[in-house]
């Protein structure tokens, strides 16, 4: 079965100013994958509703977003809106829900939500790392919904994805594991971070220091994600796929290669073969490595 794969122009009507979260990311992307888009199943998103929104996010985080991106204003000095922002969001929120429904109709086992504004440092209540809405967090709560009860969420962006475990770091039906670098943004994911009450021990964070190369990362990947994804028996695995790990990213200090990303993308899609695998785009700010990593994540996709 072809992969599933969301794109869609909206999403490059998000206007960042100077900033490193641009529609240039995207539009490298959609140019790199070209050559093989006949492999793969292309869908457009749909928009997401404001009870799935709230599934994760207060009603005041919301009409927040709403009004800045209606004034044109940033939330915080590094989360821009721009007059649709809050429209795309919507998007980029729905690329998960389309995902979801496309492989609960038996389409795929695999799907690439390739979206922005990005999600993972969205919080119930707060915007922030260029994060407007949680997609991956918003998408965790409709799969459950559509039966997929236990949710394995891995995230490898450079950056800790404070929002996602913040969502769940009581709740033992969602397991969120996280790779990146130490001493950065936002300075959340110590290895004492496990979660609290019930969710107490579904959070597993494993920060590298800067300068961390492929065998680095890679022990943690071969000898703990298959044994804590085994225990805990997901019924779908979801992916913040950041790739701003890579050496030549500008915001980020890991000395990850092509290989070592994609070594990465291959353990995880071996994990529990028969169960659903989605994607979705975070961090990546060196457009033409971003690009070339998605094609080649697409790539190991196809293969299997």
């Amino acid at each position: 079965m072809k992969p599933i794969f969301i794109k869609s122009s909206i999403y490059l009507r998000h206007k960042t100013i100077n900033h490193p979260e641009s529609v240039d990311r995207l539009i490298s992307i959609y140019s790199k994958i070209k050559p093989i888009e006949d492999k793969l199943n292309i869908l457009e998103p749909k928009k997401a509703t404001i009870e799935q929104l709230l599934t994760v996010h207060t009603k005041e985080h919301i009409l927040r977003v709403q009004e800045y991106s209606q004034k044109q204003e940033s939330l915080d000095a590094d989360t821009q809106t721009s007059k649709s922002s809050f429209e795309v969001a919507l998007y980029a929120v729905g690329s998960g829900i389309v995902a979801v429904d496309a492989i609960k109709s038996g389409i795929s086992n695999f799907a690439f939500c390739a979206v922005r504004p990005p999600g993972h440092h969205a919080r119930p209540n707060q915007a922030m790392g260029f994060c407007l809405f949680n997609n991956i967090a918003i998408t965790a709560k409709y799969a459950q919904q559509m039966g997929y009860k236990k949710v394995f969420i891995i995230d490898f962006d450079v950056h800790h994805g404070n929002g996602t475990q913040d969502i769940f770091y009581e709740d033992n039906s969602v397991f969120y594991f996280s790779t990146h670098q130490a001493f950065t943004f936002p300075g959340s994911g110590n290895p004492d971070e496990i979660g609290k009450g019930a969710g107490e021990g579904f959070t597993f964070n494993y920060p590298l220091m800067p300068n961390s190369k492929d065998e680095d990362i890679l022990e943690v990947y071969y000898n703990e994600l298959p044994e804590l994804i085994a225990t805990f028996n997901p019924d779908i695995i979801l992916v913040s796929a950041g790739y701003d790990l890579h050496e030549s990213d500008p915001l980020a200090m890991l000395d990850i290669t092509f290989d070592g990303v994609n070594s990465i993308v291959e353990t995880i899609l071996s994990q529990k073969p028969n169960i659903p695998k989605i994607f979705f785009l975070e961090g990546g700010y060196e457009v033409n490595a971003l690009a070339k990593n998605v094609k080649n994540t697409l790539e190991s996709m196809i293969k299997i």
